[in-house]
């Protein structure tokens, strides 16, 4: 979302973190938990890059729609609005504002790893709920630093191209908005953010828990990438659907203003002004292009993620355990499956 957002997931959210099996998340040694910690954030961090790279553009593409003056409206839909990008600003367009995801990656990653598994720790029981409630979380704390990286990646992706553009680069939108607007300019749209993210990355996670359960993924499966990519790519598109309207919503008031004088005066003014203008399909605009990219990316990263962490800890705690006991070999039985339930 990632989600690029995160979700997008990435956010997107664009898919920051990846849970897994208690057994691997609480091992009794503590190097075999300080190694898994650190691949982890490293495995993350690499599926999460191709994601940004992969997703960007059906973002763009999602933003302009969302945010186009409906009286003189500038695309068709989705492929029009492709093809008219391309065509206007060369495939380098459809990449604006793609520092400020790839900068903001890291730290998300950081967040939505630590605290999904410890909230879900904390909670004590894996239970559907569970799973929800430590990824809303997760997702309810990242807004911290998801809103400012989408506030500039927006106005990024809005801005003319040539010497009429206002903005440098991600850092530069950021200051310039500090400058004139202070930490209120920095975190517009903090509050509509945090309403899609939160139950958005709930949604996420407890996806992908029912279905890599229900499709019983097992390590030695031969469909389990198969099945993988499935419970990844849906749980994308879920966590999407759930709160899409609000990423509309979010994208509108993080625009407004760029263009002439601000016209709206908060959440609900936005949603009044935009449902009398353009009626309830004004709602999904962007909808096809996001859905579009989160079951790939989602597919893709969920899928990577899960099958490398799985057996780089299955070989690690093999290889810690001949070593625990010295002139004995170790046989194993094949690493357990990173199947989600707890950091």
């Amino acid at each position: 979302m990632y989600p690029g957002s995160c979700r997008d997931p990435i956010s997107v959210p664009l898919p920051c973190a990846m849970p897994v099996h208690p057994s691997l998340a609480e091992p009794h040694c503590p190097r075999v938990l300080q190694s898994s910690k650190a691949l982890g954030h490293g495995y993350l961090f690499l599926p999460g890059v191709a994601g940004v790279l992969v997703g960007h553009p059906f973002d763009t593409v999602k933003v302009r729609l969302q945010v186009q003056n409906t009286e003189k409206p500038q695309y068709r839909g989705t492929l029009h609005c492709f093809q008219s990008i391309v065509k206007q600003e060369s495939v380098l367009g459809l990449y604006k504002g793609l520092g400020s995801p790839l900068m903001g990656l890291t730290f998300i990653n950081a967040l939505v790893f630590g605290v999904q598994g410890n909230t879900l720790r904390a909670l004590g029981q894996d239970s559907p709920l569970n799973q929800f409630l430590a990824g809303a979380a997760a997702g309810a704390i990242q807004c911290v630093i998801c809103c400012p990286m989408e506030l500039a990646k927006t106005r990024l992706q809005l801005q003319d191209v040539g010497p009429a553009r206002t903005y440098k680069g991600s850092l530069d939108c950021l200051v310039q908005i500090y400058r004139h607007e202070g930490l209120r300019g920095i975190n517009r749209g903090m509050v509509s953010t945090l309403l899609r993210e939160t139950p958005s990355f709930g949604v996420y996670f407890l996806t992908y828990d029912v279905l890599t359960r229900g499709m019983g993924c097992e390590p030695d499966d031969r469909l389990l990438v198969p099945k993988l990519l499935l419970a990844g790519g849906t749980s994308g598109i879920t966590s999407w659907l759930s709160t899409y309207p609000m990423d509309v919503v979010k994208s509108r008031l993080q625009a407004d203003g760029l263009q002439g004088a601000p016209r709206y005066r908060g959440i609900l003014d936005c949603m009044r002004q935009s449902y009398q203008a353009e009626g309830w399909r004004v709602f999904t605009r962007g909808l096809a292009s996001t859905l579009l990219r989160a079951f790939p990316v989602n597919a893709a990263t969920f899928a990577t993620v899960t099958v490398v962490l799985t057996y780089t800890r299955g070989e690690e705690a093999v290889q810690l355990d001949s070593e625990a006991v010295p002139g004995t070999s170790a046989t194993p039985a094949g690493p357990a499956l990173a199947q989600p339930s707890s950091l």
